[in-house]
C-alpha cells in the first residue's frame, strides 16, 4: 500500500483509509467489526478514522479500540470531538475545558495512550478559535495527540484558525475532513485553495456518495437490502436526486466504455489530486475493504479522468 503525508504533520497514511462511523450503529456487534478491522490491517490500511459521537455516542471508539488490540501501534488513529455527547450538551463545543475532558474520554474508549490525529468535528461559533488552537497544542505538548485537524470548516473559518495558530506560535491544523466526491465538488471553490495555502491534506468523507458511486444503485429501483441508502432516509434524501442520477448514468457509460468500474473511477479521480491524503471509505464487510483497496490500485488513465472531471465539473 502506497503511503502519503498528512500535511506537514510527519504522519504518513495509506492511500485508502477506513471510516469507522458504522461501528456501533449499523454494526452493533463486535465480531463483524473485528473482521473488517483485521482485513483492513492485513491489506495495508493504516488510517482508521472515527469520532466520539459515532456509534450512538462512544460505541464506535470502544469497538475500534477492542478490535485493534495490540495492533493499535501499527496504525494512524484519527478521531473527532465537539459534537454533543448527551441530550443536554451544547450543539458544538471546542472550548478548552471541553477539549480536556473529551480527549481523556476518547483515550479511554479507544484503549490507547495517544491519538495520532485529533480533529474538531464542526466549528464552534461560541468559542474563540485562539482558545481552541492553544488547547489542542497543549495536548500535543503533553504527548496525548500527535497532530490536529478540522472538519466541516469554511475557508474563512479555516483561515481564522490557521492565523490564530500562527499568532500564538502553536501547531496549526494539518488536515481538513470534508465531503468531496465526483458528485460533491463545492469545496473546490474556496476551501481547497485555502488548504493549499496552508500546505494541508484533505481527507474526503462520503467519497462514494454513500454508495451512489459504486454502481449498486439504479434509478427507480429498490436499493439493495442492507445498503446505507436503504437503511437511512436521511442519507437517501441527501444523495438521491435527478441531478445525481443523471451524473451517475453518464459516469456509468464512461466506466463501461473504458473497462473500469465505477469504484475505480471514483477512487482514481480523488487520488489524482495532490492535496488528497487518504480516501476514507466505510465498510461493513471485509469484501468491501478488498474492493476499495483493489480500486485504488487500478487507476484509470489521465484521459478517462479528464472526461469524468468534465462531466461532473
Amino acid at each position: 500500500m502506497t503511503l502519503r503525508n498528512l500535511g506537514k504533520s510527519g504522519l504518513r497514511v495509506s492511500l485508502v483509509g477506513l471510516g469507522c462511523n458504522n461501528f456501533g450503529g449499523r454494526m452493533p456487534d463486535v465480531e463483524p467489526v473485528r473482521a473488517v478491522v483485521h482485513r483492513a490491517l492485513d491489506l495495508g490500511i493504516t488510517l482508521f478514522d472515527t469520532a466520539d459521537v459515532y456509534g450512538n455516542r462512544g460505541r464506535s471508539e470502544e469497538m475500534l479500540g477492542e478490535a485493534l488490540g495490540p495492533r493499535r501501534k501499527d496504525i494512524v488513529l484519527a478521531t473527532k470531538f465537539g459534537m454533543p455527547m448527551s441530550d443536554n450538551a451544547r450543539p458544538r463545543d471546542a472550548s478548552r475545558g471541553y477539549i480536556m475532558k473529551a480527549v481523556e474520554a476518547s483515550l479511554k474508549r479507544l484503549n490507547t495512550d495517544w491519538i495520532d490525529l485529533y480533529q474538531v468535528h464542526r466549528p464552534d461559533p461560541k468559542t474563540p478559535v485562539d482558545e481552541t488552537m492553544r488547547a489542542l497544542d497543549d495536548l500535543v505538548k503533553q504527548g496525548k495527540v500527535r497532530a490536529t485537524g478540522c472538519s466541516n470548516y469554511s475557508a474563512v473559518e479555516l483561515d481564522g484558525a490557521q492565523d490564530a495558530a500562527a499568532g500564538a506560535k502553536v501547531m496549526p491544523f494539518a488536515t481538513a475532513q470534508d465531503e468531496y466526491s465526483l458528485l460533491a465538488r463545492g469545496i473546490e471553490r474556496e476551501l481547497i485553495p485555502a488548504m493549499q495555502q496552508s500546505h494541508m491534506s484533505l481527507l474526503p468523507y462520503f467519497p462514494l456518495a454513500s454508495g451512489l458511486l459504486t454502481g449498486k444503485y439504479r434509478r427507480n429501483a429498490e436499493p439493495p437490502k442492507g445498503a446505507r441508502l436503504a437503511a437511512s432516509k436521511h442519507h437517501a434524501a441527501d444523495f438521491i436526486s435527478a441531478r445525481n442520477w443523471s451524473l451517475v448514468e453518464k459516469l456509468e457509460a464512461v466506466a463501461q466504455k473504458s473497462g473500469h468500474s465505477m469504484l475505480e473511477l471514483a477512487f482514481g479521480w480523488l487520488l489524482a489530486k495532490p492535496i488528497l491524503g487518504s480516501v476514507i471509505a466505510g465498510a461493513t464487510r471485509p469484501e468491501q475493504i478488498e474492493q476499495n483497496v483493489a480500486a485504488a490500485q487500478r487507476r484509470p488513465p489521465s484521459a478517462v479522468l479528464a472526461e469524468i472531471d468534465a462531466i461532473t465539473r
